[in-house]
């Protein structure tokens, strides 16, 4: 299966693994998933309608990062998921 990933674990970041499926699925996990949950999956569903993407499974593990580093964690994923032959 071909996956991309980006990110890290670390403080205030976030890591990113996409791979190809049939259908659109979003997971997140966040330390602050209570207060921003809601927010992190505004910004991956926004980042996936600008780009028409459909066929995609997004896993994001936050760690309170903010939304800008979420949509570049999440842009380079996709687009080392597009490197791998995707």
């Amino acid at each position: 299966m071909k996956i991309g990933i980006a990110g890290s674990l670390e403080s205030n970041d976030c890591l990113i693994t996409v791979y190809e499926q049939k259908g659109r699925e979003i997971k997140v996990e966040s330390i602050v998933y209570e207060q921003f949950g809601e927010a992190i999956y505004q910004v991956i569903e926004a980042v996936l309608d600008e780009l028409k993407i459909d066929d995609i499974f997004v896993s994001v593990n936050d760690k309170g990062a903010l939304d800008y580093t979420i949509k570049a964690r999440f842009k380079t994923a996709l687009k080392r998921l597009g490197e791998n032959g995707a």
